[in-house]
């Protein structure tokens, strides 16, 4: 996760969209610029720019640029995880720095979990959240929970402040964030009895 300041609190899908930071998907020309904000930003990071244009390439959607005034200010990276890459995630059976594509999801294969690879940005830039999480709202995304390991303390406090929290997994250090759809309501005792009347009521 990147380096900054995220002292607001918001749940990821309540953030604030911001009209100063323009968040679209990264364009080919982009990745070089990419790789090396994230090599510069994100400890740990070892994918090179022709590795990176692989998996751009494979899926144009998983990489997103932010920008303001036509400078680019960072940018945010997904790995879109079928079936067989959640069970792979959770189970540590994944090589995060360079996955296979057989984990990932095919543009017409369902989307069960995504895991943000990266976020590289500075500044301003981190009012891009807001966008970047709309874009994982569409619906071929919105089935999926999103799942995240912080490399900083900046990062750490990020995933704190937008409602992800540490999970019980074999990878280590794996913090998810349950999409607000997914959410069992919390039901009080009168609430449990008024839901059971609507159920009788249906049949």
């Amino acid at each position: 996760m990147e380096r900054g300041s995220f002292a607001a609190r918001h749940d990821f899908d309540a953030l604030p969209l911001s009209d100063e930071v323009e968040v679209r998907c990264a364009q080919f020309g982009e990745i070089a610029a990419l790789s090396e904000m994230a090599h510069r930003l994100v400890p740990g990071v070892q994918i090179g720019a022709m590795e990176l244009a692989k998996y751009f390439a494979f899926d144009p959607e998983s990489i997103l640029t932010f920008s303001r005034n036509g400078h680019l200010l960072g940018g945010m990276a997904f790995l879109f995880l079928n079936d067989r890459g959640h069970d792979a995630l959770l189970l540590d059976d994944i090589g995060l720095t360079a996955p296979e594509t057989q984990y990932l999801a095919s543009p017409n294969e369902g989307v069960s979990a995504i895991y943000i690879w990266a976020i590289a940005t500075t500044g301003r830039g981190i009012a891009g959240l807001g966008k970047a999480a709309a874009h994982l709202r569409q619906i071929r995304f919105r089935g999926a929970d999103c799942y995240a390991q912080p490399s900083t303390v900046a990062g750490r406090e990020i995933m704190k402040a937008t409602g992800f929290a540490p999970i019980s997994s074999f990878q280590p250090d794996l913090w998810c964030y349950e999409r607000p759809w997914h959410r069992q309501p919390m039901l009080m005792p009168g609430a449990i009895i008024q839901a059971r009347s609507f159920s009788d009521a249906r049949h």
